[in-house]
Formats: structure tokens, C-alpha cells, sequence
């Protein structure tokens, strides 16, 4: 068994422990791959943790609490938690810029899809009236600006 140690700075915000020796932190992983380059199983484990965080944000869709007592029913609401998730993996990618892309669920819950607005339709057009008091107005028009350019996929 290999344990593989690194030493790093934490990033913007986080808290320190208490075992954080000169403001750096230490990460490490025990494996049992045999001849494979430490920098091959750092990359292999740091891809593990993008799945971790897939999962954290899947519980916080709704995949923590399936609110139905059937199992039937229970397999539907699975499938539209999936594709919340499917929504929410790809609109930041398309969609968002700099620190946005990378807002969790709840977070862009909160900034983005609870902003309040009026859908307004007027000869035959339909406009989307965003509060003007709203601090995150720019991120929302700006992403439905770059959803707009996209080429129509039909």
C-alpha cells in the first residue's frame, strides 16, 4: 500500500485546521495500485472528487429525501432529480462566466432562479422584466444573452 501526501495552500475562504502547519494543508491518500506514476493516481483522485461533488449536488436537487412512500413514484422522482442534474451540469457551462460557473445548487438557486420578474407579452413578443434592485440582474441577462447565441440545434 502507497500513501501519497501533498502539501498545498488552502483556497480562497477556507478555514484553517488545526493541523495546517504554516498555512498550508495537508492532503493525502492511501492506494494499492501498483506502477503507476504518483502524478497519474494524484490526477485519478482529484477526478474523484468531481464526482464527490456531483453527488453533494445531487442532494441538494432532491435526491436526499424522495418524499414519496411508493417505489414506483419514488423512480420518478429520481428521474426528474436526474434531470435537474443534467440542467444544472450544463446551463453554468453554457450559460454562466467567471465565478458563477461554479455556484452550487443552492447557490444558484438563491442568486439566479428566485430573482423576481414579470413575463410580459406585447405584440407578439414576450419580454422578460427583471427587478432592477436585483444584484445578480447582470449575471441572469448576460446568460440568457449567450443561451440566445447558441445555434439552434433543430
Amino acid at each position: 500500500m502507497r500513501l501519497v501526501v501533498r502539501k498545498e495552500r488552502p483556497h480562497p475562504g477556507a478555514q484553517l485546521r488545526f493541523t495546517d502547519a504554516d498555512s498550508m494543508r495537508l492532503t493525502c491518500f492511501a492506494t494499492n495500485t501498483k506502477h503507476v506514476p504518483i502524478a497519474a493516481l494524484e490526477l485519478r483522485h482529484r477526478q474523484r472528487a468531481r464526482a464527490e461533488d456531483r453527488i453533494r449536488a445531487a442532494h441538494a436537487t432532491g435526491l436526499r429525501n424522495p418524499p414519496l412512500h411508493d417505489a414506483a413514484q419514488n423512480q420518478i422522482w429520481l428521474e426528474i432529480v436526474q434531470l435537474a442534474l443534467e440542467l444544472l451540469a450544463w446551463t453554468p457551462t453554457l450559460t454562466l462566466t467567471g465565478a458563477a460557473r461554479r455556484w452550487e445548487p443552492r447557490r444558484l438557486r438563491l442568486r439566479l432562479f428566485s430573482a423576481a420578474a414579470q413575463l410580459v407579452t406585447t405584440g407578439r413578443h414576450r419580454i422578460l422584466r427583471l427587478a432592477q434592485h436585483w444584484p445578480f440582474t447582470d449575471v441572469i441577462t448576460s446568460a440568457l444573452a449567450r443561451l440566445d447565441a447558441l445555434p439552434n440545434p433543430g
